[in-house]
């Protein structure tokens, strides 16, 4: 398995966390503050406002996520090849902002709003893995689970605080939708201007040859990186998302469409205040138990969802084990990936590993989506806890076993 080498950056505010981390945390928190005020009443206006089918919105939901997946792969190798990792990434957040003013001739077009969807979410397939590489690269490998717990910890702060902006701007220009749109793209150029002005991108000191494309095909051939890159795809396969559990929680609890956006509110909360101590915990520990305890949250909120609990105490338990499993999830699974992919090609390592998550998803959208019309909510959302189970058992005995 490869392994790398890394010296220690000088830190900033945090011990352990390069300046350069808090720079890309700051960028991602600006910049999800922008994303969340569209996304976070989009399952609501699809489902409800344009009266899809619980199916077809799982197509939708899935088509978005994995439609990203060749610029993941074309923006992690071309991030490697040039070694301009921050110029690939400003591109993927120049394009999503750009995505914002698409929003306003989109109109009730579906068509119009996959579209500019689609842009958007190709723009953060650009962008994540080269945001994700610069993160490994500025940290040593002993630390690599607080700096991505910090950096999660400011972008959860983004999906806080954008779901309420949008709120605001609503209750403001008197619920116009246009509004929230123009503020959007605002947020977004400003996340632009501060990637530009203080984020310092990483390169080698001494000039290495091209990369090839034959050396990316050689990643697959080292055992433990396709064990990665099979295990985040299992997982990916049993996640169903976000949309569809909030959506779950309204039909079960019948809550007013006012409280709709401040489902996400929550779990963005949990999840901006545990980032930083599971990612310090993972670093401690160790990342495989922190990341397979967090799937094991995710099984919880799918039980719960159609469990004993209700009202208030069943809305609170499942925001709050939905806050944990991404927070033991998301950045630390990248910290356990970033230290066994080469220097070289690191960011296109971390793009097959999110690659192979994101069109794993795309299955478990779809299948959850038929799921739910054919057999109704409360057997799919059973089903879906006993993949994740399965999931998490095979996740343990592929990235369990010694190199």
């Amino acid at each position: 398995m490869y392994l790398s080498t890394i010296d220690r950056p000088k830190s900033g505010g945090w011990k352990g966390v390069s300046a350069n981390v808090v720079a890309l945390g700051a960028v991602s928190l600006v910049t999800d503050v922008s994303s969340e005020m569209v996304t976070a009443v989009l399952p609501l206006y699809l489902v409800i406002g344009l009266q899809l089918s619980p199916a077809a919105y799982g197509v939708i939901d899935g088509v978005y996520t994995g439609a990203t997946t060749l610029l993941r792969l074309v923006g992690g190798y071309l991030a490697d090849r040039t070694t301009k990792r921050k110029a690939v990434a400003g591109l993927g957040y120049g394009l999503s902002a750009v995505a914002k003013l698409g929003l306003l001739a989109a109109g009730t077009s579906t068509a119009l709003l996959g579209a500019v969807i689609t842009a958007d979410r190709a723009g953060k397939g650009l962008r994540t893995a080269p945001r994700d590489a610069l993160i490994t690269l500025s940290t040593p490998a002993g630390d690599l689970g607080r700096a991505f717990g910090v950096h999660r910890a400011m972008d959860g702060v983004g999906a806080f605080i954008g779901p309420l902006v949008a709120l605001a701007v609503l209750a403001a220009a008197a619920e116009s939708f246009d509004a929230v749109f123009v503020t959007s793209f605002c947020i977004a150029a400003l996340g632009v201007v501060i990637l530009v002005m203080f984020v310092r991108d990483h390169r080698s000191a001494v000039p290495a040859a091209p990369i090839r494309p034959s050396a990316v095909t050689g990643l697959l051939r080292d055992k433990g990186v396709r064990r990665l890159v099979l295990a985040a795809s299992v997982l990916g396969l049993a996640t169903i998302g976000d949309g569809f559990v909030y959506l779950l929680l309204q039909k079960r609890e019948g809550l007013a469409i006012g409280w709709f956006p401040l489902l996400a509110v929550g779990t963005s909360l949990v999840y901006l205040l545990l980032a930083a101590p599971l990612g310090a915990l993972a670093d401690r520990v160790g990342r495989l138990p922190v990341v397979l305890g967090g799937y094991g949250a995710l099984i919880a909120v799918y039980l719960l969802i159609f469990g004993p609990l209700g009202g208030w105490p069943l809305v609170v338990a499942v925001l709050v084990l939905y806050g944990v499993f991404y927070a033991a999830t998301d950045g630390v699974l990248m910290a356990l990936a970033g230290p066994q992919l080469p220097e070289r090609l690191r960011t296109t390592g971390i793009a097959l590993i999110q690659s192979g998550q994101a069109l794993a998803y795309l299955g478990s959208s779809v299948l959850f989506g038929l799921a739910w019309q054919f057999w109704g909510p409360e057997t799919a959302t059973r089903l879906a806890a006993f993949g994740v189970a399965l999931a998490l058992a095979a996740t343990a005995a592929l990235l369990g076993r010694r190199p």
